[in-house]
């Protein structure tokens, strides 16, 4: 067949200002084919279906390719979900680029490696899509995923929040990413992960120092926070703690994991919103995908937990679990250790005891992402070209939107407002 123009479906796709399709091409669709379903498999028709919602994404672009193709004279289709890099900025800043092309790295890099060591220890392989092509040309990398939709999967409710036994089963999957990678780092001791990877080393803390961009988003998510503190009664401890607290961002993030061992592969952007579930028929969570691998960073194993348990569940559910949570981390760590022959390298009382160090650097993830969820609008895919080219502007929406319904949102005191009692309640507000 030809090269040609991608289809679009009308029916459910926006325009190529918001889907920039032209970087889906059929050299794209080819290899991934390829890959998929070996090289007799002929390709036949494709084309670009969008299926996002509002809030579904917010760097990358992600959309659908639909694939016809022949094999052994029959005539079949596969779906393909491929994410492409949006072009995007942060405030004019390029920092997209940097975490798209992380995320391509991952999938040709440590995966691969990553699933090795749990196949050679007996385990499955680490809860993520499966990687069919990526492709790298600077400004125009795409990569082509399985379509979880076909294997069940879903997202949960992310405004609500994770239950235990959702918590539970996300937490199990961070222990064998972090596990199984230090059983990959313990290989070659002397070969340091962050060294043979440099991109490990571009985690939370490089990109606040580095980029104005990132720096001010939390610092406005701050603010954010204190509004809505000032709008709540109970809340003035809160407010005075924000003054103090935002000029220091940068050195609370260079300090956190400076000096935690050991270090892992950690995911960096773990929340509800990166996570897809598949569930049994009475509805109770079996199994959970690690999605949006963009920010993986080379750190202590507390900032993934901190990060997931400030930012995915309401307060109910966190507080009164939080040693349960750890235990059933460090558990499935150990398993993973003692498969491959070596002993877990920190207690669980030391594991706490990171983790509670680090609930400042979890409080801040809080401000930053859990309006975004609690506060976005309903409403089907965004068809408009309005802040599709500056991250930052959409951010800024879409935290004055927020201001409308900070007092008829019943949310606000469950999913929100209590990580800043848990935090008044241990001294770290004080």
């Amino acid at each position: 067949m030809a090269d040609k123009e991608p289809k679009v479906d009308a029916a459910t796709s926006s325009s190529p200002s918001v889907t920039p399709i032209n970087l889906v091409t059929e050299d794209h669709v080819r290899a991934a084919l390829t890959s998929d379903k070996g090289a007799a498999a002929q390709l036949t028709d494709w084309k670009v279906v969008d299926f996002m919602n509002k809030g579904d994404n917010y760097a990358s672009e992600v959309t659908t390719v639909e694939v016809k193709y022949e094999l052994d004279g029959k005539s079949s289709k596969v779906v393909y979900v491929v994410k492409i890099n949006s072009g995007k900025t942060l405030s004019g800043e390029r920092v997209i680029d940097i975490i798209f092309r992380k995320e391509c790295k991952f999938f040709l890099d440590i995966s691969p490696q990553i699933n090795s060591a749990l196949r050679e220890i007996g385990h499955t392989e680490i809860n993520v899509p499966k990687c069919f092509h990526v492709g790298l040309e600077k400004g125009k990398e795409v990569i082509f995923l399985e379509d979880l939709r076909a294997r069940g999967y879903k997202m949960a409710d992310r405004k609500r929040g994770l239950d235990e036994a959702h918590t539970t089963l996300v937490l199990r999957e961070l222990a064998r990413l972090h596990a199984a990678s230090l059983l990959l780092q313990n290989k070659t001791p002397d070969d340091d992960l962050g060294e043979k990877y440099p991109y490990l080393k571009t985690d939370w803390s490089y990109f606040i120092t580095n980029y104005d961009s990132v720096l001010n988003t939390l610092k406005e998510s701050a603010k954010l926070s204190q509004t809505i503190a000032r709008k709540m009664d109970g809340y003035e401890r809160v407010n005075a703690w924000i003054d103090m607290i935002i000029p220091k961002i940068e050195e609370i993030f260079s300090k956190q994991t400076k000096h935690v061992l050991p270090k892992v592969v950690c995911h960096g952007d773990c929340w509800n919103n990166n996570l897809l579930f598949r569930y049994s028929e009475t509805g109770h969570p079996e199994d959970v995908m690690l999605l949006d691998l963009q920010l993986i960073n080379y750190s202590a194993p507390a900032a993934d937990l901190n990060y997931l348990l400030y930012t995915s569940m309401t307060g109910d559910v966190r507080k009164p679990n939080i040693e349960a949570f750890l235990g059933s981390y460090y558990t499935a760590f150990k398993d993973i250790m003692e498969a491959g022959g070596q002993t877990i390298p920190f207690t669980e009382a030391q594991l706490l005891k990171d983790f509670k160090d680090m609930n400042l650097a979890g409080l801040i993830f809080a401000m930053v992402f859990v309006p975004l969820v609690l506060f976005e609008p309903e409403g089907e895919a965004d068809t408009s070209k309005e802040n599709k080219e500056d991250l930052a502007e959409m951010l800024r929406e879409t935290r004055e939107k927020s201001l409308e319904t900070i007092e008829t949102n019943p949310l606000v005191k469950p999913r929100f407002l209590s990580v800043f009692d848990e935090m008044m309640e241990l001294g770290i507000i004080p």
